[in-house]
């Protein structure tokens, strides 16, 4: 079964268009989002209305719990950015669709498992806001305690970084793998890049596809049986999309720091 993983659009509808449209060309009709629907861009209802329209699975992230709840942990700028999009979701002139927008959010799980894949926005450890950069590589104990909590495959995004860290204290940058890795028999994580602000240093919208290895049309408690009929493979997809219109959207809203249009630019 091939799938699409999405994640951290951040309310860049520009580069979530660019990205849905580019997995509907592929045939693909499986997404699974992995949360940060919103926070920092400048069209957090339409990004929920899109994600809630194609995603079979979406996962909670840390700034969508922050414009359900007072948030935590956030810079100025980001904090700005949630009370913003909380105030667009109030709005009492789309009250009806707002109303099944906080719904959507309401439910949203942490994690979900299928098969041999755990799915989390920021780590095993903590699915909704523990970060996992590359130079984790070289913090063994706090690495080998991530792997302990990884059954075999884990894929989150949060940091915005793509690449796949190995149980042997490696990461490779898609470029280092040619934007393809097959999945073996060692633990991997995952992480699936950005979909609306990448900080690789590449402005492209990223996101993964994932090929399970499994028959299609498995339920979760079959595949967690289920013996591959091939190998499982991701690819990292990266895709040029109209920046510049989310840059100035960015500009025109008082209560969104310009940086958040700059950093889109040059992707950091």
């Amino acid at each position: 079964m091939r799938r699409a993983l999405i994640s951290d659009i951040h309310g860049n509808l520009e580069a979530l268009e660019v990205v849905l449209d580019d997995i509907k060309a592929q045939g693909i009709t499986e997404v699974f989002c992995l949360g940060d629907i919103i926070g920092y861009g400048p069209n957090p209802r339409e990004c929920i209305d899109l994600v809630m329209e194609n995603s079979r699975v979406t996962l909670l992230g840390n700034h969508d719990q922050g414009a359900m709840f007072d948030p935590e942990g956030f810079n100025i700028g980001a904090e700005r950015a949630i009370f913003w999009t909380r105030e667009q979701l109030e709005s009492s002139g789309d009250k009806e669709n707002n109303e099944r927008r906080w719904e959507f959010l309401g439910e949203l799980p942490r994690t979900y498992r299928y098969g041999s894949y755990l799915f989390v926005h920021g780590s095993p450890r903590n699915p909704l806001s523990e970060y996992i950069f590359p130079e984790d590589i070289y913090n063994h104990r706090k690495m080998e305690r991530l792997f302990q909590l990884v059954g075999h495959y884990c894929f989150q995004g949060h940091t915005h970084v793509p690449g796949v860290f190995t149980e042997s204290f490696q990461f490779f940058s898609p470029e280092e793998i040619d934007q393809e890795y097959t999945l073996g028999e060692a633990k991997v994580m995952v992480n699936v890049g950005s979909v609306g602000q990448p900080r690789d240093g590449d402005n492209r919208a990223c996101y993964v596809l994932l090929d399970d290895g499994l028959a299609d049309g498995l339920t979760p408690e079959e595949a967690a049986t289920a013996t591959p009929v091939r190998s499982p493979k991701i690819t990292y997809r990266r895709l040029p999309y109209d920046f510049e219109t989310t840059i100035r959207k960015i500009y025109s809203i008082p209560e969104l720091e310009p940086f958040l249009g700059d950093r889109l630019r040059q992707g950091r």
